[in-house]
């Protein structure tokens, strides 16, 4: 059963990576291997937990002496379903509520055409300066909504903007790069450094700090290489009619975006100040927004109170997306419970044994495969060792192998910059690229002739720059 589940695992992500041409939705494969490798492990138990995965059963038979006298099958089965999944769902589940709280917000602001505060401050019809101009946004808007976001976000402005659709192509792949960049330095950036700061592997702070020159060099390089044979002006679009019965006011429109935006950083504080998981802060600034928009439409005409009232905009959110990403965590949630991942690492250390060299094949790994269960197995291979751990080793390399481990360490750093860059070289290799693809219908082919050499010239250039800093 063992082996079973690396197959299941293996199948199910080739779904995945195939949902267009299996007309499957990735979130169907990804429920549907995460319930079976449970199964498997269920069914393989005895098998499982007196081999690969014994060190995590004999540990939790340790904690709960009580559980001695019970029979074999009934202690797999504590360990399993009362112990690992209620586990695992806890940690996935921060994750998800943080998630849909930000898409909420997102998409509230979007509603009350917020985001028109930056796309009016555009006006340039020269396609360098308007390239570097929707970088550095991308890059900075990123940060503080998420990558995903941002790039529909600018896609859609991308509409508003050029006419031709090879140029939009063009530039919405540089916003990919700017957007994985730029979301790969906050911890709300990207789904992958919400789950390493919500899962205590990095700081707010920290990589803040850790990553933002490295994450800024891997979005200049291409932004630089481009800008030599770049030229040219472009044709805008005629701009469509607003209908009047559900635009917002200037007003109206800036306060909800200041809003929105000010309760999605308004959450690194919160788990500061308070020190509670940041879905709570998260959702306190959405229940904020929820009341100012409540008593700001409760006398609006019905077309209004449709597009803008947030009990409407909950039925534009992306469920798909939530239910991928509790299908993939709990699949990988199961072999880091059976004892695969721990078996990876073992391998890792074994034949790499040099964080660099690890965190980039994740990254470059991550081209092709999703990064949110590269970052979730990453994270169970490697746990955070505690500060009594360190204390009882003795063997000096011992001890600075392990400290790269510790929270904020040098693997944590740059796993998240790899996890968050690796997947701009191909452009089914994010979600930002995936919705930039979908949107703008970009050609595959197209994407890896033209984008993916640059993506991978900023992905070692800003790796390389880490590297001579640490």
């Amino acid at each position: 059963m063992f082996m079973a589940m690396v197959v299941v695992f293996v199948l199910g992500y080739t779904a995945i990576a195939l949902e267009h041409p299996l007309k499957i939705d990735k979130a169907a494969s990804a429920l549907i291997t995460s319930v079976i490798l449970w199964v498997l492990f269920m069914v393989g138990s005895h098998e499982i937990l007196l081999g690969p995965g014994k060190d995590f059963f004999r540990e939790f038979l340790a904690k709960n002496p009580d559980l001695a006298h019970l029979p074999a099958h009934k202690q797999y089965l504590k360990f399993i379903v009362d112990h690992e999944i209620i586990h695992h769902l806890g940690e996935i589940s921060e994750i998800l509520f943080f998630l849909w709280g930000a898409m909420t917000i997102v998409e509230t602001v979007d509603s009350h055409n917020g985001f028109k505060i930056i796309t009016d401050k555009i006006s340039t019809t020269n396609k360098v300066k308007l390239l570097w101009i929707l970088s550095f946004i991308t890059f900075f808007m990123s940060a503080a909504l998420d990558n995903l976001t941002t790039t529909i976000v600018m896609v859609t402005l991308l509409n508003k903007l050029i006419k031709e659709k090879k140029d939009r192509w063009f530039f919405a792949s540089m916003i990919v790069i700017a957007a994985n960049a730029g979301g790969a330095w906050s911890p709300i950036g990207d789904v992958t450094t919400i789950m390493l700061w919500i899962g205590g592997q990095i700081t707010a702070w920290g990589i803040i700090k850790g990553i933002f020159l490295v994450s800024l060099v891997n979005m200049l390089i291409p932004l630089i290489i481009v800008s030599f044979f770049e030229r040219g002006h472009f044709e805008p679009p005629k701009a469509p009619e607003d209908d009047p019965n559900t635009v917002s006011p200037k007003g109206e429109r800036n306060l909800i975006f200041f809003l929105g935006v000010g309760a999605l950083l308004s959450v690194p504080v919160f788990k500061t100040v308070t020190h509670l998981p940041p879905y709570m802060g998260m959702l306190g600034g959405l229940s904020i927004l929820w009341i100012i928009t409540d008593l700001m439409h409760r006398k609006a005409n019905p077309d209004k109170k449709k597009q803008c009232m947030i009990t409407s905009v909950l039925k534009k959110i992306d469920a798909p997306t939530i239910f991928f990403f509790l299908g993939i965590l709990s699949a990988v949630a199961a072999l880091q419970s059976a004892g695969h991942l721990h078996l990876l690492s073992q391998y890792l250390d074994e034949k790499l044994h040099n964080i660099y060299f690890i965190d980039m094949a994740i990254g470059l790994l991550s081209a092709i495969v999703d990064n949110v269960p590269l970052t979730a197995g990453g994270m169970g291979m490697y746990p955070i060792p505690e500060p009594h751990m360190l204390q009882t080793i003795t063997d000096p390399t011992a001890l600075a192998w392990a400290q790269n481990f510790v929270q904020d360490g040098l693997f944590w750093e740059f796993l998240a910059y790899t996890a968050g860059t690796g997947g701009s070289i191909l452009i089914i290799g994010s979600a930002a690229g995936v919705a930039a693809m979908g949107l703008e219908k970009i050609d595959f082919i197209w994407y890896l002739k033209r984008m993916s050499l640059l993506a991978l010239s900023g992905f070692l250039g800003g790796s390389l720059v880490y590297y001579l800093i640490k």
